[in-house]
C-alpha cells in the first residue's frame, strides 16, 4: 500500500474527522480534528505499519482562530512510506500526548511545549526542555518579540573575566565584526 492509498483508508475509516488532505512534491498530509488525532495516530502506528516517529512540530497561526497547529511526521521502514498528520489547536488547549504510542514523543511534545506552550494531557514530564524552568515565555510565538524579553539575569558575555581566559584560545571583545571576535588559537612570539 502506498502513502495515496493510506490516505484513503484513514478518509474512510476515520470519515468526518479528516479535514482534508494533499499531496504536493509526492508527500501526503492529512488533515485531522483534534478530537481525533490520537486514535488516527494510533491507528497509523498499529495497522499502517508507521512505527518511526520522525518529528513533531508546531505552527503559530497569530491572529487566527485557532491559533495552533500540530505537526506529526510519520515514517514506515517496512513499507517505506512517509506520511504528516496535521490539527489545528485552539490556545489554551491541551493535545493528547502520543508518548504511549512512540516513546520519542517524550522530547519532541516537551519542545513544542518549552517553545510554544502548548502542552499535552497524558505526557509523563510535562517540563521545559530548552529553556529554564520558571522562565515565562515562549519563544517561538509570533508575539515574541525579535530582540528578546527583558530579563533580570547577567549577560554573561560582558561581565567581566572570561572563562578561558589565558587558555589556549583568545576572543577580541570589541571587535569590529564576528570574523576578529570569534575565538582563535592564540599566536605566541618566537
Amino acid at each position: 500500500m502506498n502513502a495515496q492509498q493510506m490516505v484513503e483508508a484513514l478518509k474512510q475509516k476515520f470519515g468526518d474527522a479528516v479535514t482534508g488532505s494533499k499531496e504536493q512534491c509526492g508527500e501526503h498530509t492529512i488533515g485531522v480534528k483534534l478530537e481525533s488525532v490520537k486514535q488516527l495516530l494510533k491507528y497509523c502506528h498499529d495497522e499502517l505499519n508507521f512505527d518511526y516517529l520522525v518529528d513533531i512540530s508546531s505552527l503559530d497561526h497569530f491572529h487566527a482562530e485557532p491559533r495552533f497547529e500540530m505537526v506529526y511526521e510519520l515514517y514506515g521502514y517496512g513499507h517505506h512510506q512517509h506520511l504528516r498528520v496535521k490539527s489545528l489547536v485552539s490556545e489554551d488547549v491541551s493535545v493528547p500526548t502520543v508518548t504511549d504510542i512512540w516513546p520519542t514523543a517524550n522530547w519532541h511534545e516537551r519542545e513544542v511545549y518549552d517553545m510554544m506552550g502548548i502542552t499535552f494531557d497524558g505526557h509523563p514530564d510535562m517540563r521545559r526542555i530548552l529553556m529554564w524552568e520558571g522562565y515565562p515565555f515562549h519563544p517561538l510565538r509570533k508575539d515574541f518579540p525579535l530582540a528578546g524579553k527583558e530579563s533580570e539575569l547577567p549577560e554573561v558575555a560582558f561581565t567581566g573575566i572570561a572563562p578561558l581566559e589565558g587558555g589556549p584560545f583568545v576572543t577580541s571583545p570589541g571587535a569590529c565584526g564576528t570574523v576578529d571576535a570569534e575565538p582563535r588559537a592564540k599566536r605566541f612570539e618566537t
